[in-house]
């Protein structure tokens, strides 16, 4: 199942709605046409549990079958906004290094040291999180725009100081796309690469987030899901979660010791080899025009374009 957070126009409030083929059913409108309404936001429902998430896709399964019932409710695609899954960076929390090309890529360029240890990790509570199909606005004094793609977690039940032991798919509700830009102009230092978790905070900056979060049930193994990155259709990256060095189960473990998770919780996985600072080459900053497009290869793919400012 597809779940989306949207809006219809400027000034509206954000909305959830569950994709139905290639249309959108706003699942608080659609659950009053046979019984009590649904929560309208994504933290709302995730709040309420498995049951809710499991009424939304027997909603879903109806729309595709009757979907005459639900005319006021279905929404076409081309007329909303997409808005991240979830907006809240308050509680949007990042792996430091997690993959093995990127530790060898930053070695290369001396900012890391010996390979982690342990897991570091930060917070993003000062990006500015943009949605879907978005337009990334560059300064022209930004020389070298960078592109970071994550795979992102979202909690769906609370957690605290979990054991290593846990399954995540108890924990998990279901996976979504985050490309955070980065003016490496600014950036001071290797933000992903040192302090255990809590002890470095994100730079404040501009990242896109979603299309849409995709549940669990389309996902047949969170330990082999491949990502892609490209800009303007040329590939470069290619990720398995395999590679990662901490996988989620050893994230939910290690977040939860500084803090309960709480429904509506992400958690970033850490940035992959492949970006342009990575890559070493002045070609391969962004410029404006640039059509950027990170894939949940076989499930979503999530867009966003540059633009001046």
């Amino acid at each position: 199942m597809r779940l989306i957070t949207y809006a219809q126009g400027p000034g509206t409030l954000p909305r959830l709605a569950v994709r139905v083929g290639h249309r959108v059913l706003d699942v608080e409108s659609g659950s009053r046409v046979d019984g009590e309404p649904l929560p309208s936001t994504m933290k709302g429902l995730l709040r309420e549990g498995r049951g809710a998430i499991s009424r939304v896709q027997a909603l879903a399964k109806a729309a595709q079958t009757t979907a005459g019932r639900f005319a006021g409710a279905m929404l076409e695609e081309k007329a909303i906004r997409f808005l991240p899954p979830i907006a809240d960076t308050a509680n949007l929390r990042s792996a430091g290094v997690n993959h093995r090309a990127r530790f060898e890529e930053l070695k290369d360029r001396g900012l890391v040291g010996e390979m982690p240890a342990q897991l570091s990790g930060f917070e993003k509570a000062d990006l500015a999180l943009l949605g879907h199909n978005a337009r990334v606005a560059k300064p022209v004094t930004i020389a070298r725009l960078d592109y970071e793609p994550e795979l992102v977690f979202v909690v769906g039940r609370r957690g605290q100081r979990l054991g290593d032991d846990i399954e995540a798919v108890d924990y998990i509700a279901g996976v979504t796309l985050l490309v955070d830009f980065v003016d490496r102009d600014s950036q001071k230092g290797a933000t992903d690469s040192g302090a255990p978790y809590w002890q470095a905070k994100h730079a404040p900056g501009f990242a896109v987030m979603g299309p849409e979060m995709v549940t669990l049930d389309e996902v047949e193994d969170l330990d082999d899901l491949w990502m892609t990155c490209s800009v303007n259709g040329e590939e470069r990256l290619r990720v398995n979660t395999a590679d990662q060095l901490w996988h989620i189960e050893e994230m939910l473990a290690s977040f939860s010791q500084a803090g309960a998770l709480e429904p509506g919780d992400m958690i970033a996985t850490g940035v992959p080899g492949g970006t342009a600072l990575g890559g070493g080459a002045k070609d391969l900053y962004l410029k404006v025009g640039d059509v950027v497009e990170c894939a949940l290869e076989g499930l979503t793919t999530l867009r966003a374009t540059i633009v001046a400012a």
